[in-house]
């Protein structure tokens, strides 16, 4: 028999992958005891609701997500490097809980307005300012762009790195760092040649 931590763990990884590819409100308690092999009420010995364990798969993502991102802040890093490791370590993160960030995506919208899932906010509001602060001194040191909207690039950072849940698999072709430095590339670099290094069409 499994240690009971272990087989905790196995459960959330279960429910996890449940609730990010069916919904959490769709979602039933029986159907994550049958995905996990196990009776509806042997569940309960492990979590009293559905509620409790969609709160431990958050919780466990977010409280790594962070001591990572705050880890990359607190190395005063300039402003791209700190851009280029929030970037590689988001990806890391979509490597190690993917089911909880698609969850994430899905249902942050509304959880955040209960007030079990009142983090979800707050979290919401610390990246948003840690992603622009460091936005706005690239922008002061001249690192980026002088006419950048910051908060436009914020979304359009935000959304392009985390939609990569919807179809990143681990173990798959591309590492999560190999999957970073391409993004970068095209974010930082951009996709079309220059002009003095445009093709013919002989070339």
């Amino acid at each position: 028999m499994r240690p009971a931590p272990e087989r905790r763990r196995e459960i959330l990884d279960t429910a996890a992958e449940v609730f990010a590819s069916e919904g959490y409100d769709a979602t039933t308690v029986r159907r994550i005891a049958d995905a996990a092999g196990l009776l509806a009420g042997s569940l309960y010995h492990h979590f009293d609701s559905k509620e409790s364990m969609l709160d431990e798969i958050l919780r466990a993502f977010l409280d790594e997500l962070w001591a990572r991102y705050d880890a990359v802040l607190a190395a005063a890093l300039g402003p791209r490097e700190t851009l280029e490791n929030l970037v590689t370590e988001s990806f890391r993160e979509i490597d190690r809980h993917r089911a909880a960030v698609a969850i994430y995506q899905k249902e942050s919208g509304h959880l955040r307005r209960q007030p079990r899932f009142g983090y979800l906010a707050d979290s919401q509001r610390r990246f948003e300012d840690s992603w622009l602060r460091t936005l706005e001194r690239g922008v002061a040191a001249g690192v980026f762009r002088a006419d950048l909207d910051v908060r436009l690039t914020y979304r359009f950072v935000r959304d392009t790195v985390w939609v990569a849940a919807s179809w990143y698999r681990p173990g798959g072709q591309h590492s999560p760092e190999e999957i970073a430095r391409q993004y970068l590339s095209m974010v930082l670099e951009g996709v079309a040649l220059g002009n003095g290094h445009r093709r013919t069409n002989k070339e």
